[in-house]
């Protein structure tokens, strides 16, 4: 068999037509125990592209992962042509430890390409750039908002990408967030590696949404049948609503500490003045309207009931892209 017929990952060879489930050996716990991160594997007997589908690099971005079982659960990573490689859970020690972070108290999204000889946080990056990353045409990542802030489901890539807004517009997402790549995180290595990457943020920490799991899933379905990708026996439906392109933004932030509570849902659009929400004391004392700053999509919204004076409470658009 040729070297495309024959997928050489972490050390196994899988054949066109092939399942397998490779482990990608993380490190030893201190007692000496491996961490292994399954990596699965489904081949086609037809030739074609390679996803990869990766969620949870960190460790507590649960609806990233749900979407990704998901996927695999039911049998969407089984590619009529190509290869689909899902990692469902990158920062493995994040995950089991229901933190953010690894154990070295480092950001695995802040530390990519990594290094042999770095930090943990840095192996672990170091080896899935070298060893996984390398075979993949296309990468899906899917993350979620930060603690307490829920995240409109929406797809983030760089400006003056063609084909990338092209992908983001088939996956179907409400928004489409353009952002900078951050310097030292996968999405930033993928691009200089040539590699396109879509990156799906929805939801928020430690916490699953059905809403944001299935346009995650569907936005997959989209995309792998858009790459002739998708088997027959699955539906792909049309997005209720065309993407909304968000150019620029700005974060509402709270003048006043106290008990908050949002009046609009995510989604929202608003008008300037319009009232979003409510800031209160725990006496009955205060009650402060906080207000939209200019006309917008609210795309984020803190959901934490007690906030601090500087506290970012919305997300809010300020310019869109023209259809």
């Amino acid at each position: 068999m040729s070297e495309k017929e024959v997928l050489d990952i972490l050390g196994e060879k899988v054949a066109l037509g092939e399942s397998a489930i490779v482990n990608f050996n993380v490190a030893k716990l201190h007692t000496q125990n491996k961490i292994d991160v399954p990596v699965i594997i489904e081949r086609s007997k037809k030739p074609g592209p390679t996803v990869l589908i990766t969620a949870g690099i960190h460790g507590d971005e649960i609806n990233g992962v749900e979407i990704v079982r998901q996927i695999i659960a039911k049998g969407i990573n089984k590619p009529k042509c190509g290869t689909i490689i899902c990692v469902p859970v990158i920062n493995v020690f994040g995950f089991i430890h229901m933190d953010r972070e690894f154990p070295d108290g480092r950001d695995l999204n802040r530390v990519f390409p990594g290094g042999k000889g770095g930090s943990l946080a840095s192996r672990v990056a170091h080896k899935f750039v070298t060893e996984i990353l390398p075979h993949a045409d296309l990468v899906m990542d899917f993350h979620t908002g930060g603690s307490d802030r829920f995240n409109a489901a929406q797809i983030r890539i760089i400006k003056a990408e063609e084909d990338l807004e092209k992908l983001a517009k088939i996956f179907g997402s409400p928004f489409v967030l353009y952002s900078k790549n951050l310097n030292k995180s996968f999405r930033n290595t993928c691009y200089k590696l040539g590699i396109p990457v879509l990156l799906f943020e929805g939801g928020k920490s430690f916490n699953i949404d059905n809403a944001i799991t299935n346009t995650g899933v569907n936005g997959t379905k989209r995309v792998l049948n858009h790459l002739n990708m998708l088997n027959s026996k699955f539906k792909v439906s049309e997005p209720k609503k065309s993407c909304i392109f968000i150019l620029d933004s700005k974060w509402i932030r709270a003048n006043y500490s106290g008990m908050f509570k949002a009046i609009i849902k995510i989604n929202s659009y608003v008008s300037k003045g319009d009232v979003i929400g409510h800031v209160t004391d725990p006496y009955g004392s205060f009650n402060h309207f906080v207000k939209a700053p200019n006309d917008g999509y609210i795309f984020n919204i803190n959901e934490s009931p007690i906030i601090y004076q500087g506290d970012a409470i919305f997300h809010i658009s300020t310019a869109l892209k023209d259809d």
